[in-house]
């Protein structure tokens, strides 16, 4: 297994499988909403408060696509790209209070006060359409993913993306879908048996549902709001760049950090010889610089010190060669 890709994948992606998320929830939430006012079911009214907020939540992820696009300011020099990730978090919000909550309480609502379903097959009807929309979504969203993910297994792309928008609707979608599946069983069950309280369950399972997965995407989004390195083998990419850059012996130590999906920090201590004059170290730190961005193109922000190979015995007391730093732990 191969570690996560680079991000630099660009928004197209992430941009249409939103629109195809966008366009799919919002004509669900319409079926849904007029089934809910023709049978009373309330898996139907919560799948269709669950519509909405997917819907919405597809706005906020644009919203955050839009504003990351800002130029750096001087109260924010390294720029907004982490409004994506902001807006993603938002997102988990809105989907555990709008859908997980609501589906809970009419749930709960409806398994104490039954209420008989009526015209059911518009139910079974609304929810095999949805199914086929949602699926469809979810089509998208896999195919726009799968340049970034590699050979990652779809769980590990979920947790390593640096690009937010798509765990997003990946997750979204595979809910969307779990949940019509469970309401389609609490319809069908309710009908088969005559007994109003299925259909009660499926709304209760629905909001359990999402409130496992507005927990995932929050811790998730959580992490990178707080700031993500560079997954390793990016940053095996920056050492040997910077190491196969003539004049620097070796990587002391490497910082990375995603400011946005596509804008990576870079702050690295090399190694250089200590006779070399400023002159020549400027133009080393430019090729340094160079080759880095050849190979990793989101290294838009890098910070090289360079220093004297403590590792190197010196000449003065023979004392033995220091013992190797981490290249990768240990602070700057």
């Amino acid at each position: 297994m191969v570690g996560p890709v680079s991000s630099s994948h660009g928004g197209d992606g992430s941009s249409r499988a939103i629109a195809a998320a966008f366009a799919a929830n919002l004509g669900i939430a319409l079926a849904k909403f007029v089934a809910f006012a023709i049978t009373g079911g309330a898996s139907m009214l919560a799948e269709g408060v669950h519509s909405v907020a997917d819907t919405a939540n597809q706005g906020l992820l644009f919203l955050g696509g839009r504003r990351a696009q800002k130029p750096p300011s001087g109260q924010h020099p390294f720029g907004y790209g982490r409004e994506r990730y902001f807006w993603s978090f938002v997102v988990a919000v809105v989907l555990f209070t709008a859908g997980s909550l609501f589906a809970l309480s009419e749930g709960v609502g409806k398994l104490r006060h039954p209420h008989q379903l009526e015209s059911w097959p518009w139910a079974v009807g609304t929810l095999v359409v949805a199914l086929i929309l949602e699926a469809s979504s979810l089509r998208t969203a896999m195919r726009e993913s799968r340049p970034i993910k590699g050979e990652l297994p779809w769980t590990a792309f979920i947790r390593f993306a640096k690009v937010p928008e798509l765990p997003v609707v990946l997750l979204e979608d595979t809910g969307a879908l779990l949940g019509l599946g469970f309401a389609l069983a609490g319809v069908g069950l309710a009908e088969i048996t005559g007994n109003p309280r299925f259909d009660a369950l499926g709304s209760i399972a629905i909001g359990v549902l999402l409130g496992g997965i507005a927990f995932v995407l929050a811790v998730e989004m959580k992490s990178l709001l707080i700031g993500e390195a560079a997954s390793p083998a990016v940053q095996r990419r920056i050492c040997a760049a910077l190491e196969g850059t003539e004049g620097i012996r070796r990587v002391i130590h490497l910082r990375t950090e995603h400011l946005g999906p596509e804008d990576l920090l870079v702050v690295a201590k090399i190694a250089v010889d200590p006779a070399m004059p400023t002159g020549e170290t400027a133009a080393l730190i430019d090729r340094a610089e160079g080759a880095v961005r050849a190979v990793v193109p989101e290294a838009r922000l890098i910070f090289l010190e360079p220093d004297v190979d403590r590792r190197m015995p010196s000449h003065d007391s023979g004392a033995p060669p220091a013992a190797p730093e981490s290249r990768l732990g240990g602070s700057l």
